[in-house]
């Protein structure tokens, strides 16, 4: 049998998805524009992207 889940990896889980639904939704909306990103130097650009849900995740949690 399988042990239940504490309530805030559920809310952390939950929270997680919707920021990163609502993350896409905003970068599909301003694809073309490199300009969000654009001060940072070329090789730390990645870098600061994945942070992102990294951010939310432990708002969420």
């Amino acid at each position: 049998m399988a042990a239940p889940v504490e309530k805030k990896v559920t809310w952390a889980a939950l929270g997680a998805y919707l920021g990163s639904t609502g993350l896409l939704a905003i970068l599909t909306a301003v694809q073309g524009d490199a300009g969000l990103v654009a001060p940072l130097p070329e090789p730390a650009e990645p870098f600061a992207l994945a942070l992102i849900p990294a951010a939310i995740t432990f708002a969420a949690g």
